[in-house]
C-alpha cells in the first residue's frame, strides 16, 4: 500500500527566485531493512537554514500561493548553479514513531526512533533501519547534528595535538553540549559569549569561570 505524505522543499530558479513550499509525495510500503516513520519532531539547525534559504535576502520574503519566495542577489547566483531547478527536501534529522516496517523489521513497529538522513521536514519518512536509533521524540530529534559536531571538536583537537578549545559563540545548544563533554573529559575550554546571562547559563551547565 502506498502512503501519501508532504515534504518541505526548497528550489532555486534560474532568475534568482528561491521558493519554499510543501510538496506532496507518495511513499511505497517499506521493503526489507526499511521503516516508515511518522515524524513527530525535527530541529532547525544552521545547516537546515542554509539549504532552505541559501543566500536569499530575507527582506524580500513573501507569501506566494501555497509557499514562500525570496530573491537571491545576482552576485550570489554562481554559488547556486548546482541547485537551479532542483526541488531539495529539507531537514537533516528528526524523530518519530514507526508505523510500518519491512518483513525483517516488524519488531520495530510502534517504536520511537531518531533518524539521520535528510528529508525530515515531512509527515512521513521512509528510511533504512540502520540509520535509526531508539529514542524518544524529544531527545531523538536532536541526537545527531549538534552532538556529533561537539564530539568532532574534541576529536579534531586531539588529532591535531592540542590540549584545549576556544569556542565562540559558546551559549548555543552545541556550546552547552561542549561544556559538558569537556568537563567530563578534563579538557580546557574557553567560552566566548555575549552577555552576563550567557555566562550564567554556561556556569549552570558546569563551565568553570576563570581569568585570562
Amino acid at each position: 500500500m502506498d502512503h501519501d505524505s508532504l515534504e518541505l522543499r526548497s528550489t532555486v530558479t534560474a532568475d534568482g527566485t528561491l521558493r519554499l513550499q510543501l510538496e506532496p509525495v507518495t511513499l511505497p510500503e517499506p521493503g526489507p531493512g526499511q521503516l516508515l516513520v511518522r515524524i513527530e519532531a525535527a530541529p532547525i539547525n544552521p545547516s537546515d537554514l542554509a539549504l532552505m534559504f541559501g543566500p536569499a535576502d530575507m527582506a524580500t520574503l513573501a507569501k506566494d500561493g501555497a509557499g514562500l519566495t525570496a530573491r537571491i542577489a545576482e552576485r550570489a547566483m554562481p554559488a547556486m548553479r548546482a541547485r537551479i531547478g532542483q526541488s531539495l527536501p529539507a531537514g537533516n534529522e528528526g524523530a518519530g514513531t514507526v508505523i510500518a516496517a519491512g518483513p525483517d523489521q516488524q519488531q520495530l513497529v510502534g517504536r520511537r526512533v531518531a533518524m539521520l538522513g535528510g528529508a525530515m521536514y515531512a509527515r512521513l519518512r521512509l528510511i533504512a533501519a540502520r540509520d535509526c536509533l531508539s529514542a524518544s521524540a524529544e531527545a531523538g530529534a536532536a541526537l545527531f547534528v549538534n552532538p556529533l559536531t561537539a564530539l568532532g571538536f574534541v576529536e579534531t583537537m586531539r588529532a591535531e595535538g592540542h590540549s584545549a578549545i576556544v569556542h565562540a559563540p559558546a551559549a548555543s545548544n552545541l556550546g552547552q553540549m561542549l561544556v559538558r563533554i569537556c568537563r567530563a573529559d578534563g579538557i580546557g575550554l574557553v567560552n566566548i559569549v555575549r552577555s552576563p546571562e550567557q555566562v550564567a547559563l554556561l556556569r549552570g551547565r558546569g563551565a568553570q569561570q576563570g581569568r585570562l
